[in-house]
């Protein structure tokens, strides 16, 4: 059933019962989630731009009015009057946001499955993007291929038997029981129409299109329902869109089907698989593997990682299912991954499914350049960009700033008023800053100077806002107020606790990142001289990382107790990742601190939630444990992770999937400090393998190899011209002056 050879995938013996056994495909725009059933098969389905409502301004005009005495109340240690009066004047009106919704299901029933099916085998090829369905029914072996296609547009199913006349099927279209559709309907003799209203105020509408096309048999409608007999096989095309993006999607849909249903499913694959694979074959990992682990189903591997066992060859498939997400769920023209990626069930979904920007939608983006994936980084600065003219409203409605700002939600419109009235979250306005560092990453790694241009006006709004937000405590320092860690709580001496604070340590690490950013890229693109003299006048005034009485880092200004010592968040560690000022080298004492942290958060309980967990991987990768950072690569797998490889908060979250596979790639490559360094986390277990493709800060690619824990062949390829230094076990330091277009191989036995 399963070969030696079948290269990376999961696979089943059994249809998904449970949506979070489902397997997952997408184009970035378009997803479903296949549940592999014999008789009755479910696709459940999403289209990215289908949420509840249009765009609103939610921003409260009492904030400003307020903000003085909010500010006075905390910086007087009176924090439940400051809290209660924010909850008021500063809250959303109304608190929420805009919320993903569900596409719908494709329902499909087969005829002359009366039998118990035999020789069962699903699953997904990472190598192709194909998920795959077989089995028998009888004497008859029947096939299912089912796709996203980028290229198309479209999802499409082949369904084939290895029988003359065996394919009989009825279609049809299903949204909630059919109660959040406005019609079902049929489109000629071969194909349905489900339209409907996403609802609220300015809400878009949407349609999905099915469409059939057989080989031998004969296809007719009736009613809602599309019926095939007698096919030696059938492929179904399925469009969707909602007027988000086209003022009639239904025609815009039609309009693909009828045209890509003139090519041969063949075609329609081939065009697939050589899209998919320009992004997921740039990346090769290889650890030590046991190829027989191969042939077990990839529920029994997981429960061989609960029961304490080892499997590299789980660990280098889950590396290279995160990338397969992030090119299933964000490609250009899309809209970014949300909470869940793109697949969603639920018509409330959990914290609504859209971008939590305190730290979750972030990490959906750390594996995109350095996991060669740099396209797919592309529809997070589009939606950057969208929130540009909210977050200006927002800066001077509420804080009477220049700039533009965003807080820890935002959604499909780049809202950026507050979400909820929860206090340990709602008002932190940093969300636009740190997101902003995502401009400035992908131009180190890229160095497209072009980019950069461009983009640096958003990162200079989102510095503009911070300095006209921060503001002069009674030592003379620039600090944030209101502000929280997100989202933990602190307790006074008195026994009082509270969330809003004056200078969390997590606001003034992102700040330091953004105002040298700016700085920096207005040195490269060379203008700006008097606001990089005003950035650097100010990072001077900055609180700068405090060591508290137990030897960690502070998460606030003081040195309070925590409520939650193993809260979730570790947002006082930014610095470390996916900030770089925290270092072995540069900083040793910071670094001993965060690891006293870690410890400290890990001995009280924290990581116990999949994105936390990942964060986690990432914090013991650059402290350069490799021990550390593999038991918690473990703990992931083993306590995070739902039968379809989804990462679980609980409920299901798509960040920690992202996490967990940029976690993996900071163990074997990190290039932060101007420095390539390989395998600066390589635990034992690891002890020989490969990687090809992965990318690093200054426009450089690398491919190596080592055994015994040692390097024994690197190649260095530069995309642009530049030094490098290269450091590596088993290799002396190298500093080098590379050339565009260049490659440049060191081996053990010999470096040149």
């Amino acid at each position: 059933m399963a070969s030696l050879d079948s290269g990376r995938r999961l696979w089943y013996r059994e249809p998904a019962v449970v949506w979070n056994e489902a397997l997952p495909v997408g184009n970035g725009r378009l997803g479903a989630m296949i549940f592999g059933r014999t008789a009755e098969e479910k696709l459940s389905l999403n289209e990215d731009s289908i949420w509840y409502g249009g765009p609103r301004d939610r921003n409260n005009e009492d904030a400003l009015v307020h903000l003085p005495q909010i500010r006075k109340l905390i910086l007087d240690g009176k924090l439940r009057e400051a809290e209660e009066l924010a909850g008021m004047a500063m809250a959303g009106l109304p608190e929420s946001q805009r919320h993903y919704l569900p596409l719908g299901d494709l329902l499909l029933s087969f005829a002359n499955h009366d039998l118990p099916a035999e020789d069962y085998m699903r699953e997904l090829d990472l190598d192709n993007g194909v998920s795959r369905i077989r089995y028998k029914i009888g004497d008859i072996r029947y096939t299912r291929e089912i796709f996203a296609s980028y290229p198309d547009q479209a999802i499409i199913m082949r369904i084939s038997a290895d029988h003359k006349n065996a394919i009989s099927l009825k279609a049809r279209f299903n949204r909630n029981n059919w109660r959040y559709l406005e019609k079902n309907e049929k489109w000629e003799q071969s194909g349905l129409v489900m339209r409907g209203e996403c609802g609220g105020k300015g809400g878009s509408t949407f349609n999905a299109v099915l469409k059939a096309v057989t080989e031998e048999g004969k296809c007719r409608t009736v009613g809602e329902y599309l019926l095939v007999n007698d096919a030696d096989s059938v492929t179904l095309m399925l469009a969707a869109g909602t007027t988000f993006r086209h003022p009639d999607p239904e025609l815009e849909a039609k309009r693909r089907l009828d045209s890509i249903s003139k090519m041969t499913y063949s075609d329609l694959l081939e065009r697939h698989t050589a899209d998919y694979r320009a992004l997921y074959a740039r990346v090769e990992l290889t650890l030590p593997e046991r190829a027989d682990l191969s042939l077990l189903p990839i529920d029994e591997r997981l429960a061989r990682i609960r029961e304490g066992e080892d499997d590299h060859g789980l660990i280098s498939t889950y590396f290279q299912y995160g990338r397969y997400l992030l090119i299933s769920s964000s490609r250009p023209g899309s809209l970014p991954a949300n909470l869940q990626g793109i697949w969603n069930d639920s018509f409330l979904p959990a914290w609504d499914s859209k971008y939590t920007i305190n730290i979750n939608a972030q990490m959906n983006y750390w594996l995109a350049e350095n996991g060669n994936l740099s396209e797919c980084h592309e529809p997070l600065f589009d939606l950057i960009e969208r929130m540009r003219e909210p977050g200006r409203t927002t800066a001077k409605v509420m804080y009477g700033c220049r700039g533009f700002t965003a807080h820890h939600n935002t959604d499909i419109w780049g809202d950026t008023a507050p979400q909820d009235t929860y206090l340990p979250a709602s008002f932190w306005p940093m969300g636009a800053a740190w997101l902003c560092l995502h401009l400035w990453e992908h131009y180190e790694y890229t160095q497209d100077r072009h980019f950069l241009a461009r983009a640096y006006e958003t990162m200079k709004e989102a510095a503009l806002f911070l300095l006209d937000y921060l503001i002069e405590d009674e030592e003379g320092r620039l600090v944030t107020c209101p502000s929280v860690s997100p989202e933990n709580s602190y307790m006074l001496a008195n026994g009082e606790t509270g969330v809003l604070c004056a200078g969390a340590s997590m606001d003034f690490q992102i700040i330091d990142a953004l105002f040298k950013a700016c700085i920096a890229s207005s040195e490269i693109i060379g203008m700006d001289a008097a606001f990089r003299k005003e950035l650097a006048a100010a990072l001077e005034r900055l609180p700068q990382p405090q060591i508290g009485r137990y030897g960690q880092i502070q998460e606030w200004m003081n040195d309070y107790e925590e409520l939650e010592p193993g809260h979730r968040h570790i947002s006082h560690l930014f610095a470390l990742y996916p900030g770089e000022s925290f270092s072995v080298e540069r900083t040793p004492e910071l670094a001993k601190a965060a690891r006293i942290t870690l410890e400290r958060r890990l001995s009280n309980g924290g990581g116990h939630t999949g994105w936390s967990r990942a964060w986690i991987i990432n914090f013991w990768a650059r402290l350069q444990d490799g021990t550390q950072a593999y038991d918690n690569v473990k703990a992931l797998l083993a306590h995070s992770t739902l039968p379809n490889l989804f990462d679980n908060h609980p409920p299901f979250q798509i960040d920690g999937n992202f996490g967990g596979t940029a976690g993996i790639t900071e163990m074997l490559l990190q290039s932060h400090g101007g420095i390539l360094r390989l395998l600066p986390a390589l635990p034992e277990e690891w002890s020989h393998g490969t990687v090809k493709g992965l990318r690093a800060r200054g426009g450089f690619t690398l491919d190596f190899a080592w055994d015994s824990g040692q390097i024994s062949t690197a190649v260095v390829k530069c995309t642009v011209s530049g030094p490098c230094r290269l450091e590596a076990p088993g290799l002396r330091p190298v500093t080098f002056e590379g050339t565009a277009g260049q490659s440049y191989t060191f081996t053990r036995q010999e470096e040149q």
